[in-house]
């Protein structure tokens, strides 16, 4: 591990790319983290969630960039509607970065187009989260004019006839319980359709929050063949599964948590670089809308808070995964493939000898809900700092 000397918030510009930084026993400083998948709930829902208090959970969690998914009221689809949110983001007093999405399609509805080149200069990238485009020629259209823009196209794959009210994953627990269940084909197969669209079009595409090994497979074979294509997975696929499921509404979430073969195929696929980063899927909702069990509860869980707890604990303390490549999962890679500046200013700084329980009650986040609640962990946030400014002090 590289070790070199502390400025005062601020990480020396020849250890600012991905290093991590050694001050002292067992605290270690890392580049601030980025996750370009949340969901800050404004406007539109903002009893769900707000730009200050998803800024302030960000920043509890080592957090300085994110980037804000469009499923909004209004959707941003055009200038008029995406200046809505920006006023929102101006007013949240820059605690970290936030970057928003534009969404692809009107009303993230698949049947026509959004104001892709208007919106382009003032967005990340574009996506329809929460949706999936489900028709193929539309797909096409859009990663043509992404391409010839310069941006990034994000996709929430999800086959919308093959879904069937389902809710948590077609498996064992679905099957013994009684619940209605989700087939992994649901995700994969517009995944193989997409794949086969960018490497036509040239388009770079990057995919949400992948759960499966047959999702992993294809963009593995993807990337040898030459497709311009980076995925995501979060936490919670990389550490439970749906041997894990209670019948609670925390354990709800879109894609769901799949089968222990799904679940190690993600870590295989995380290991030998198929997987490029992490990303929380932040995604809060008010506790009535999470307290209706697996069956009813609202899709979604929180993650900005325990993101970092959580997987140095599970998989860096058990040696599945080094120090250096979870921070540059969280911190590094994602802004590279979405272009976002990794400054010597932004930093966290974390006690790894730390011992807590998560408990949701604390969070910054108006959201509560988690399957990680209850659960002990190592690594407490001491300090965040965001273009210099200390931001959060644990």
């Amino acid at each position: 591990m590289m070790t070199v000397r502390l400025e005062m918030n601020r990480i020396p510009s020849q250890a600012a790319q991905g290093s991590l930084v050694s001050k002292k026993d067992n605290v270690f400083t890392f580049p601030g983290f980025c996750d370009v998948h949340v969901h800050f709930r404004e406007p539109g829902f903002s009893y769900k969630e707000t730009m200050v208090t998803g800024s302030r959970s960000a920043a509890r969690g080592g957090y300085t960039a994110v980037c804000a998914m469009p499923n909004l009221k209004p959707v941003p689809d055009s200038l008029a509607h995406l200046k809505e949110e920006e006023d929102l983001i101006r007013a949240a007093g820059g605690l970290v970065d936030i970057y928003p999405y534009a969404a692809l399609t009107v009303g993230e509805k698949g049947q026509e187009a959004a104001a892709l080149e208007e919106l382009a200069p003032w967005v990340i990238a574009f996506s329809d989260d929460g949706k999936g485009v489900q028709s193929e020629s539309m797909m096409r259209s859009l990663m043509e004019r992404c391409k010839k823009l310069g941006k990034v196209l994000a996709a929430h794959c999800e086959d919308e006839t093959l879904v069937r009210g389902g809710y948590i994953h077609d498996g064992i627990y679905a099957a013994a319980h009684g619940h209605k269940g989700i087939c992994s084909e649901s995700e994969w197969g517009p995944i193989a359709r997409d794949l086969k669209l960018a490497k036509e079009t040239g388009c770079a595409y990057h995919v949400c929050h992948i759960s499966c090994k047959e999702s992993a497979e294809l963009i593995r074979q993807a990337k040898k063949d030459g497709v311009n294509v980076t995925c995501e997975t979060g936490p919670h696929y990389l550490l439970l599964d749906e041997n894990d499921l209670q019948e609670d509404g925390r354990f709800r979430m879109n894609p769901p948590l799949r089968a222990k073969e799904d679940r190690e195929a993600l870590l295989e696929a995380l290991l030998d670089g198929t997987i490029d980063m992490i990303a929380t899927d932040h995604a809060p909702h008010s506790a009535e809308e999470k307290s209706r069990g697996l069956a009813g509860s609202a899709f979604g869980v929180v993650g900005l808070e325990c993101a970092f707890p959580v997987l140095y604990t599970g998989l860096v303390r058990k040696g599945i995964l080094t120090l250096e490549r979870l921070v540059s999962l969280m911190a590094v890679a994602p802004r590279e493939r979405f272009g976002i500046p990794l400054r010597e200013d932004d930093l966290c700084e974390w006690d790894l000898d730390a011992e807590y329980t998560i408990n949701p009650e604390a969070f910054e986040s108006m959201g509560k809900a988690t399957p990680f609640a209850g659960q002990s962990v190592y690594g407490r946030c001491l300090k965040t700092v965001h273009a210099g400014r200390t931001v959060y002090i644990g």
